[in-house]
């Protein structure tokens, strides 16, 4: 990686953005610089505005049909529209960022768009995989990677344009322990050595703590709730900030305790299961489980050993390679006990998915609509939608959302909302693919609080998860993949 590109700046001057048909500002009244090679963390609450900071800085929150602008936002004294080439964004969805069909060709589209040479490019391509550990062939399909794979798909398309900003919106969230390491060494070592700025975007303060020289809190209503030094913002501040929804490591959440224990009440099982999201590559084997009523099974493990694969198989979403997956008579209640032949409004009440992208899910125009699907395919009277609804809004902090297209909320919003939809229909089985990204200190503990609530009551959940902290305060088992299949109890 050269060291000689120019490092950018970037100004705010009583900056602010409305989405369309919003009442409320997602960023109003901020002022702020940020000194060319600086780099820093960006932090506040769950919808206090970061990506849509973030999203503005690299030109791509749209025109004024998609909102509107007020103040100035500037890099090196230019709009950001205007800054082509000088602004690389690994946005939170690296799905969004897969362009092309080969691994090679999707890293050097950037390049090939900024008119770099052709000699040039490849050389570039091959530095990048190999900084953000992504070590597959060039030709390799963009359509095998997992999630996590993915967004290093993502970071090596960007580091390859030698930008002079890297914008980061939570890079590592969909990356496993070791992943997470690697993405963010492999961050640290480009900007060692190109002296880029950089702007990262992450819930979880403690890993990036050490790797940046400021840190800068949004205010939700508006403007900076803190900004300076790491240790000195979080060590004054630590209390507050924690209070509204800051990870700081110094004040953890509070768990919720479980009153109940898992009961012997079986709803929904495996027998020589074997798993293939693709053709006919078997991802995992041999998989013989047993889910009863008020057990909560984490399924952990490296990125691209088949967890969400398991997760959509068990749901009946995705049939499996060999072996089977059945369910109880009380689960399956006359309609047969293989899930994978169920109608969707057999799943309705029955097994709930979340998927790993939020915005798969998602059909309709506002937050309350969305809500409002489930309930309404399962033909209940308007008094009884409303009132899930109303209840699932309040206890998801989405109330002042309701009227607002669910693709503009914030990647953490957008995730509680995909769990709400599940919960409306209150299935007794929930599959749940990474249900705490995203989330704030504050609306992780009321998440994992309204799930040890389900548990509590006989449901069962299955969580596809990276969440450490989520897999202490709720799994009753443990279901790790990586070379070989292990359960632990």
């Amino acid at each position: 990686m050269p060291s000689s590109i120019p490092a950018a700046g970037v100004t705010a001057r009583g900056w602010g953005w409305r989405h369309s048909g919003r009442k409320a500002w997602a960023v109003s009244d901020l002022d702020v610089r940020i000194e060319p090679g600086e780099r820093v963390l960006l932090l506040g609450a769950s919808g206090a505005g970061k990506s849509t900071l973030v999203h503005a800085l690299a030109g791509v929150l749209g025109g004024e049909e998609e909102g509107e602008q007020r103040g100035e936002l500037l890099i090196d004294g230019r709009r950001p529209e205007d800054s082509r080439g000088r602004v690389g964004f690994v946005m939170q969805d690296p799905d969004s960022q897969v362009i092309l069909a080969r691994v090679g060709d999707d890293v050097a589209f950037g390049c090939e768009n900024l008119g770099v040479p052709r000699e040039e490019i490849w050389t570039r391509v091959a530095e990048s995989l190999d900084a953000v550990g992504l070590r597959v062939p060039l030709n390799h399909p963009t359509e095998q990677l997992s999630g996590g794979q993915k967004q290093r798909l993502a970071l090596a398309g960007v580091l390859a344009m030698h930008p002079g900003l890297l914008l980061l919106d939570e890079p590592t969230a969909n990356l496993d322990p070791d992943g997470v390491v690697e993405v963010r060494e492999a961050v640290a070592r480009v900007l060692d050595r190109t002296h880029a700025t950089r702007v990262v975007i992450e819930q979880r303060v403690e890993g990036w703590r050490s790797r940046v020289d400021r840190v800068i809190i949004l205010a939700p209503g508006g403007g900076v709730l803190a900004d300076g030094v790491p240790d000195a913002v979080l060590g004054t501040q630590g209390a507050s900030l924690a209070a509204s929804g800051v990870w700081v490591p110094e004040f953890p959440p509070t768990p919720p305790i479980r009153t109940t224990a898992p009961t012997s009440e079986r709803l929904l099982a495996t027998e020589g299961l074997s798993i293939a999201r693709s053709g006919s590559r078997v991802l995992q084997s041999s998989i013989d489980l047993s889910l009863a009523a008020g057990e909560a099974l984490a399924v952990t493990g490296p990125n691209g050993a088949g967890k969400s694969t398991l997760g959509l198989t068990l749901a009946g979403l995705l049939a499996p390679a060999a072996g089977r997956v059945t369910a109880a008579p009380r689960l399956a209640n006359r309609i047969g006990s293989h899930p994978i032949r169920w109608k969707s409004r057999d799943l309705l009440t029955r097994i709930g998915t979340v998927f790993q992208d939020p915005e798969h899910q998602f059909l309709a125009s506002t937050v309350r609509d969305e809500l409002a699907i489930g309930p309404r395919a399962l033909r209940l009277v308007q008094p009884e939608i409303d009132a899930r609804v109303d209840e699932l809004l309040i206890r998801l902090r989405l109330e002042t959302l309701a009227a607002a297209n669910p693709f503009t909320l914030s990647g953490g919003e957008k995730r509680r909302l995909s769990v709400a939809t599940v919960l409306a229909t209150r299935p007794r089985v929930m599959v749940l693919d990474e249900p705490t990204f995203g989330q704030d200190s504050r609306t992780w503990q009321e998440l994992v609080a309204l799930l040890a609530g389900l548990l509590d009551e006989g449901c069962s959940i299955v969580a596809i998860t990276h969440d450490a902290e989520l897999v202490s305060a709720l799994a009753t088992t443990t279901l790790r993949f990586d070379s070989r299949t292990e359960v632990t109890a």
